[in-house]
């Protein structure tokens, strides 16, 4: 196989050919291509990696959302998830030395629940991740929305109801008739047979993502399901376990300039307001040839917030990109936006997958109200901030 060393210099090279072709073809795509070569050319230093998932790590631990420990007792809600420590001392270019995470993969984990309590792909109840989604496209075609966090909540309590009533039948037998000679004991059934609350992962997911990119301004631009792990059921929350995430070798830092901005825009997506929506996008420094605000705000759900029929008007996403590049083509994007919607694109794909599409302006705006509070701003005039 290859080294560390020649894999980088095929990626350079790679690269080095995409933006070659796209300066002739696709010139609006050359910073894409350009952020996207500057943030996998840290994932070839595992020194900078331990550093960046250090940095990360203080961060949440900091803001309430990670456990300061690793060992699975941040479950049953308190925490949302746990971030290794990193051991900087031992790293090197090529190694990278952390804390190991009692958990299964996301992808799984799921699949095991999923087998466990009989769902299927598309089921009501809840749906596996039949791999490591990517994106929204194919998704989108059969989104549903599935069950939210509450309605999972009463499902399974009303499972767990009759797992305690088994129990106390199986504990009285146990120590009455199963005391005797030769009479065999009953199993008594622990909380980790009950199902995930396949809802509040996702939402679990988008609020952690959602305090790196508004509030620390500093996460992770490639959040995909193999690098979501679920940490030990036994020792934490069974049915809502806590996140453990891992792989921060492509961390991006946005401006608070940016921050605020960001917060406004998705608070302008949430409201639907589209003049609003053109105003912010422009003030970002998104540029299309012909400034159509009908398009801008297309681009803008598609880049930041959804990607579902509704908006691709029943044509699959790619025919809808087209379309848009057709009648106002994109002429700047800016940097700092491309791992944002990477982010929320990887988001998305893994909640579509999971029958749990989400709107990321839905999930993402009590964290921007509160950002936005907490910076004294007034967001949108006239409304009290709450």
């Amino acid at each position: 196989g290859y080294g560390k060393e020649e894999v980088e210099g095929l990626f350079r090279g790679d690269v080095r050919t995409l933006k070659m072709f796209c300066q002739v073809a696709q010139p609006v795509h050359v910073a894409g291509l350009e952020e996207t070569e500057k943030q996998f050319m840290t994932e070839f230093d595992y020194t900078r990696e331990a550093a960046q998932l250090a940095a990360v790590r203080d961060n949440l631990v900091r803001g309430g959302i990670a456990s300061e420990e690793n060992d699975g007792r941040a479950g049953g809600g308190k925490y949302l998830c746990v971030v290794p420590r990193p051991y900087s001392d031992l790293c090197t270019k090529r190694v990278l030395v952390m804390e190991e995470l009692a958990g299964v993969k996301l992808v799984d984990g799921l699949r095991a629940d999923a087998a466990r309590h009989h769902y299927g792909a598309g089921d009501g109840a809840g749906a596996t991740a039949g791999g490591e989604a990517t994106g929204g496209g194919g998704a989108a075609k059969t989104e549903r929305p599935g069950p939210n966090a509450e309605m999972y909540d009463r499902y399974i309590a009303a499972l767990d109801a009759k797992r305690r009533a088994k129990n106390f039948y199986r504990v009285l037998f146990n120590w009455t008739a199963g005391m005797l000679p030769g009479v065999p004991r009953m199993d008594v059934v622990g909380v980790s047979a009950l199902p995930l609350n396949h809802a509040r992962i996702v939402d679990d997911l988008f609020h952690v993502h959602g305090h790196e990119v508004l509030v620390d301004g500093y996460f992770n631009g490639d959040p995909h399901p193999g690098n979501i792990l679920l940490m030990d059921q036994e020792k934490g929350g069974a049915t809502h376990p806590t996140l453990g995430l891992i792989d921060y070798g492509q961390v991006k830092s946005i401006s608070k300039k940016d921050r605020i901005l960001l917060c406004k825009l998705y608070i302008a997506l949430d409201d639907d307001n589209r003049d609003e929506i053109s105003r912010l996008m422009d003030e970002s420094g998104f540029r299309t040839k012909y400034s159509k605000e009908d398009i801008m705000y297309k681009y803008c759900k598609l880049y930041l917030d959804q990607d579902n029929m509704a908006l691709f008007g029943g044509k699959h996403m790619q025919v809808f990109i087209e379309e848009l590049e057709k009648a106002d083509p994109v002429e700047n994007i800016p940097r700092d936006l491309i791992m944002v919607h990477r982010t929320t694109l990887l988001l998305r794909g893994l909640a579509h997958a999971l029958n749990q599409s989400r709107s990321v302006a839905r999930a993402w705006r009590p964290i921007a109200e509160k950002v936005l509070k907490g910076e004294g701003i007034e967001y949108p005039k006239g409304r009290e901030m709450k």
